[in-house]
């Protein structure tokens, strides 16, 4: 069942987002986070994560802005690091409790409110009219990379807040796709390097069909996306893609998930 969920989500998910340059991890996360732990959901969400963006790199990438990458995508690669090593952090937690629900042994945990909490606020960015346009001066680029460096570390939602921040940048539609995928391959290779040193043992090498599975599904996904790149709108996808991560923020919070 994992396998249907996970690569079905892979697949969708990476075609529909590769217009709005986030929303793959946002998707793809929930659907780890219903058969593993959620830090170990993370790291796996971030291999496919990192893995598919360079597969759009590939399609893409010529359009990218170099300036913009690297006064983005600097500060982006250090809070990265700083992200995922408070989500390693925060994962070390003991329970806050725990109780019983249908004879089932529920549990709430540091790590779990965090993301729950991360997963609503992102999902407020994706359903709220008085954010839909919500931008920054092009000035404020390094602080943007910081910001959403950090988050994508700790929870992989980065993705909303470049596009906030990139948006205002003067980009073309091919450009602000292509730079915005080469940022995220900066920081998921920088969390990522955090992730495998402290998750390499408790399940990312025997969950490595799982892996290959997801990640050519999203290949799939991100090239029927590419030939569809001029027919898309996005606003539906927005909302299920929010529905989603409120219902799952709340099966995380409530220690369902």
């Amino acid at each position: 069942m994992e396998y249907i969920i996970i690569c079905a989500a892979s697949l969708i998910t990476s075609g529909l987002t590769l217009f709005s340059g986030f929303g793959l991890g946002t998707l793809l996360l929930p659907a780890f986070a219903l058969f593993f732990p959620i830090d170990l959901a993370i790291a796996l969400t971030a291999i496919v994560h990192f893995l598919n963006n360079l597969f759009k790199l590939y399609l893409l990438g010529k359009h990218a802005d170099k300036s913009v990458v690297l006064k983005f995508g600097l500060p982006a690669i250090v809070s990265a690091l700083i992200g995922a090593q408070a989500l390693i952090w925060l994962s070390d937690f003991d329970p806050l409790t725990t109780y019983s629900f249908f004879n089932r042994e529920l549990i709430i945990s540091p790590v779990k409110l965090v993301i729950s909490f991360l997963m609503i606020i992102f999902a407020l960015f994706e359903i709220v009219p008085r954010f839909e346009n919500w931008s920054v001066d092009k000035k404020y680029l390094p602080i943007g990379g910081a910001l959403s460096g950090f988050f994508g570390g700790i929870s992989g939602h980065q993705g909303a807040l470049r596009s906030a921040f990139l948006v205002r940048s003067g980009l073309s539609k091919e450009s602000f796709i292509a730079t915005g995928v080469m940022i995220a391959c900066l920081v998921d290779v920088s969390r990522l390097s955090i992730y495998t040193s402290h998750f390499s043992s408790e399940g990312l090498s025997t969950n490595l069909y799982l892996l290959i599975a997801a990640t050519l599904s999203a290949f799939l996904g991100a090239f029927i996306g590419n030939k569809l790149i001029k027919k898309v709108t996005m606003k539906g996808i927005q909302i299920i893609v929010s529905i989603m991560l409120f219902g799952i923020a709340i099966g995380l919070g409530s220690g369902l998930i």
